[in-house]
């Protein structure tokens, strides 16, 4: 059983904050917490850089913070982009050839939706269009075609969808022996295979942002619920899932926060900052 995060004896030394967005900062009914931007703000004038670390693409995280970007970091499509402080810092693009075969295959599949994701939009076939209010909560930016292999733009991202929520059998079925040889490969909840550029997570998106900062990997904490935060919680100094988080990825963390209704993340937040005061 995890302990209690606030057991954590090193909370005062931590620079990087880093959280998952779905099912971690946010409630289930998909709200902020109150006052995120002022508390990230606080964090910011204490010399702590919260980041945003998502499946989503930057334009829908940088929509979903307006007015703090140059006062944090946003980490996009599973760390394939990483923002500081409104700087490009980080980018892995897939090539053309290669998220066309991607795409190919699953429509050979038949069992997903496939959604590229674009450095502008996100690219999604036009008999999909059916799902527009469920994609809209990821991507504020979609252009819809009725023939996604003629597709040729920058891509970061290859996401495929699954209305019937069944991501995690078709994964171990078919795309992780399939696929995970050439790219990083991973569930993102119930609904969603992504696939990146290999070498590309959440991990080590959070290194290549600490090696920017200037800040020690060890003086970082992540927060998360899933399979695409497992790597982030292993590779930060403080590793604390939200009490709502899968089972098995508590094998994975530290600490234990409280859930993403209780705004747990808020919490660690606020006892970080107090630790601070008080080292």
């Amino acid at each position: 059983m995890l302990a209690n995060f606030t057991e954590d004896k090193d909370l005062g030394q931590i620079r990087v904050i880093a959280s998952d967005m779905d099912c971690t900062l946010l409630a289930d009914d998909g709200s902020m917490p109150p006052h995120m931007d002022a508390l990230i703000r606080k964090l910011d004038a204490a010399g702590i850089t919260f980041c945003a670390a998502s499946g989503r693409p930057n334009y829908t995280l940088a929509e979903m913070f307006p007015e703090i970007q140059n006062q944090m970091a946003l980490m996009s499509d599973n760390g394939a982009a990483i923002y500081c402080r409104g700087k490009l810092i980080y980018e892995s693009l897939i090539p053309v050839e290669q998220y066309q075969d991607m795409i190919r295959y699953t429509l050979a599949d038949g069992r997903g939706c496939p959604t590229v994701c674009g450095i502008e939009a996100c690219y999604i076939r036009s008999c999909d269009e059916r799902y527009d209010n469920y994609f809209r909560t990821f991507y504020k930016k979609i252009v819809y075609m009725d023939d996604l292999t003629e597709l040729d733009r920058d891509v970061n991202k290859y996401t495929v969808f699954f209305p019937d929520n069944n991501s995690e059998e078709v994964y171990r079925e078919t795309y992780r022996d399939a696929w995970s040889d050439r790219y990083t490969v991973t569930n993102a909840g119930k609904m969603w295979i992504d696939m990146m550029n290999p070498g590309v997570d959440k991990g080590s998106a959070l290194a290549r942002l600490c090696e920017y900062l200037g800040v020690d990997i060890a003086d970082s904490c992540a927060l998360g619920d899933t399979y695409n935060d497992i790597q982030m919680l292993e590779a930060a100094g403080h590793g604390c899932v939200v009490a709502n988080a899968e089972e098995h990825v508590h094998a994975h963390a530290d600490w234990l926060a409280p859930s993403n209704n209780d705004r747990g993340v808020v919490t660690v937040i606020d006892t970080i900052l107090q630790a601070q005061k008080a080292a």
